[in-house]
């Protein structure tokens, strides 16, 4: 027993040594190869796998050297405690290793993609990947520890089962969202319009997407609801075509009515952010001479077109009322009989 415990200290003692010596060597072959490279990526995986290397090594010389003391003696169950002690160390270690290096990789993998919408998605699904990691090294764990894995499989799809249909809607959002940040109907800061909620979206969330309407209030609409609605993208038109239908009286003068058009021409024309389509005297109405003004607005910016609108507005009634030309609005005249 002397022997045996001369032994196990000294394989402690070597197991140190070796571990600490081990891990300076490795510590500048990795400091060199780090060095030829410009990404921080590298730095940091180097510096996660030394800083594993240390308990790693001081673990395994632990237990070899418990290993060789406990050859001799036969205590019930202290053996295998240690053991499924020193395997449950093991598995944090290598686990939290694994998940520090593959969530980096993603950090880093998002980060050179120039689509904000993708990376935030990449970047999204970090707890997933985590927590897929610890649940593989706890179903190896279980299975190394000898626990019956078929009736636990049989007990985790019964779970499966109730969570999913628990889970339905949450699991259904989360597509949407996934959806919405592949397809890119709409992104942060664009004004849309989407079953009649006029709002410039703020922030696009895993379960709702958050809106400014355009009376100050925030609205919360869940991703299903806009995915399965048509939506309307403002920010996404290069120019709005507008179209005017203006209705004169009947007593307008025919020299007047000649008039029209090139009075809505020059006004369009002169106007910033307006460019001039036609004009046409298209209708006789029941109460009205109609014309049909069209004119483009070469802008997204919703308070520059509606600027433009207004100016046209107020220019037409101004020129109107130089040439004498009457707005119609609805009448009817009755004739009585005796």
């Amino acid at each position: 027993m002397y022997n045996r415990l001369i032994i196990s200290a000294g394989v402690l003692i070597l197991g140190f040594i070796i571990t600490i010596i081990g891990s300076k060597i490795l510590k500048n072959i990795l400091n060199k190869i780090s060095v030829r490279t410009n990404s921080q990526t590298d730095d940091y995986i180097f510096k996660v796998i030394l800083e594993t290397i240390k308990p790693l090594g001081l673990l395994i010389s632990t237990y070899s050297s418990w290993k060789i003391l406990s050859l001799e003696t036969n205590i019930t169950g202290i053996n295998e405690t240690i053991l499924g002690l020193f395997k449950f160390i093991l598995l944090i270690l290598i686990v939290r290793l694994t998940n520090r290096i593959v969530l980096r990789l993603i950090s880093s993998w998002a980060q050179k993609i120039n689509d904000n919408a993708v990376s935030t998605m990449i970047k999204s699904l970090s707890p997933m990947v985590r927590a897929a990691i610890w649940s593989i090294g706890v179903v190896f764990y279980l299975n190394n520890m000898g626990v019956q894995m078929a009736a636990l499989w049989a007990l985790l799809s019964a779970g499966g089962i109730g969570a999913g249909l628990a889970l339905k809607e949450p699991v259904q959002e989360f597509f949407e969202y996934i959806t919405i940040l592949l397809d890119k109907p709409f992104q942060n800061g664009q004004f849309i319009h989407i079953n009649g909620v006029w709002a410039k979206v703020e922030r696009v969330g895993v379960r709702s997407t958050r809106m400014r309407s355009i009376n100050g209030e925030i609205i919360v609409m869940s991703n299903s609801n806009l995915t399965n609605g048509v939506i309307s993208n403002y920010a996404e038109m290069e120019t709005r075509r507008l179209v005017h239908k203006i209705g004169v009286i009947y007593d307008t003068k025919h020299s007047q009515m000649r008039k029209i058009p090139e009075i809505m021409q020059k006004i369009v024309e002169k106007t910033d952010n307006a460019i001039f389509d036609r004009c046409h005297f298209t209708n006789f109405g029941e109460s009205s001479l109609d014309f049909e003004l069209v004119y483009y607005i070469p802008t997204n910016d919703y308070l520059s077109a509606m600027n433009a609108q207004q100016q046209i507005n107020l220019e037409i009634m101004m020129e109107f009322e130089k040439e004498g030309i009457e707005f119609a609005f609805p009448t009817r005249t009755i004739q009585m009989q005796n």
